[in-house]
């Protein structure tokens, strides 16, 4: 039984059943020629979300993506470092004289798991310090993902690979030079160090790293070129500014700048476990956005209300099934079954 198999024979109703309809809708608005935008909250690259984004990736049913700082250095940090990152399947019960003894382990806890400081932190600090010393003193400015793709692309962090690439959804979004909005990346472990470079004055300008501002109006342009040709979906993994941010520019585009012929977002799912209420951003239901000129009463829209590193490998594998591309077990099982077949007719 494939996956979407099994969940369209298990998951018949509340948001099981949700979840089944927002995968549906998800390929349906792929089939009638629409794109999506995956946005990336909390710290799903630590939980190794790579593993099915990657591949929805590569086969083309993401086309941008909006994530905070974290999820952007994090998903390096694995895929660099991964054979030193320890867990602790007892996290819930650490004592603060736990958690002191893996500060002086160098070991960063994220949930159950801990990123080690030099193994993955520094690594990359002194890959990236190389991209930002260069651009900075040629007078070039790029934006925060850009000076990531430019470190994976150039091959520097290959012999310190310790996962399969291919499981990196960072390296495969810069492999297809997937447009790309990070806001509040000032508030990341990259972030910091830039400020600490510009503070001690080997980085001589703050500007080498383009602004929030910056990905605003390149998400605008994006957005004016794109949704007018190929309706643009929203699928928000989780809350916070890396789907507050982007799901702004329609209002934008709107009501500041007057663009009225612009169209809607044509799709809206968000995979959260924040408590459902009206005021609250991360909470809100969808038809609030239509009050605030980013969803239209007509727009497919779907809260699921779980946790989303259940919940989001589940429905990326649902979405590339239907789209008759499955994964890369599916398609070895496939391939297996079509040759027994074959046999047995020859037979």
């Amino acid at each position: 039984m494939s996956i979407r198999e099994f969940m369209r024979h298990h998951y018949r109703h509340f948001n099981a059943a949700t979840a089944v309809e927002a995968s549906e809708a998800y390929a349906t608005h792929l089939k009638k020629g629409g794109s999506m935008m995956v946005t990336l909250a909390g710290a799903m690259s630590t939980a190794e979300l790579g593993l099915s984004l990657a591949e929805m990736i590569r086969r083309g049913f993401v086309h941008a993506i909006s994530c905070t700082g974290a999820n952007l250095e994090e998903d390096v940090y694995n895929l660099v470092a991964h054979n030193h990152y320890e867990r602790i399947p007892d996290w819930r019960q650490l004592t603060p004289a736990d958690e002191e003894s893996l500060l002086n382990r160098h070991l960063n806890r994220v949930t159950d798991t801990c990123i080690p400081e030099e193994e993955a932190i520094r690594r990359i600090e002194r890959a990236i310090l190389d991209e930002w010393t260069r651009a900075d003193r040629s007078g070039e400015r790029y934006f925060p993902h850009e000076f990531f793709y430019r470190i994976l692309l150039s091959g520097a962090l290959k012999k310190h690979y310790q996962i399969d690439p291919k499981d990196s959804w960072l390296l495969a979004a810069a492999q297809r030079n997937l447009p790309m909005v990070v806001p509040g990346w000032e508030d990341s472990t990259t972030g910091n160090i830039f400020a600490s470079h510009v503070i001690d004055g080997s980085i001589r300008s703050v500007h080498t790293v383009r602004s929030g501002i910056e990905y605003m109006t390149s998400l605008a342009a994006w957005y004016s070129g794109h949704a007018p040709k190929s309706s643009v979906g929203f699928f928000q993994v989780g809350g916070g500014i890396a789907g507050d941010f982007p799901i702004c520019v329609v209002p934008m585009l709107h009501q500041d700048l007057g663009r009225r012929s612009i169209p809607l977002w044509g799709y809206f799912c968000q995979i959260s476990d924040s408590t459902t209420s009206y005021g609250s951003y991360s909470g809100a239901t969808p038809n609030e956005k239509i009050t605030w000129g980013k969803l239209g009463k007509k727009t497919p829209r779907f809260i699921v209300e779980s946790d989303a590193t259940i919940v989001a490998p589940l429905m990326f594998h649902y979405v590339m099934e239907t789209m008759g591309l499955k994964g890369r077990r599916g398609a070895v099982v496939t391939a297996a079954k079509s040759r027994a077949r074959r046999a047995k007719q020859t037979s």
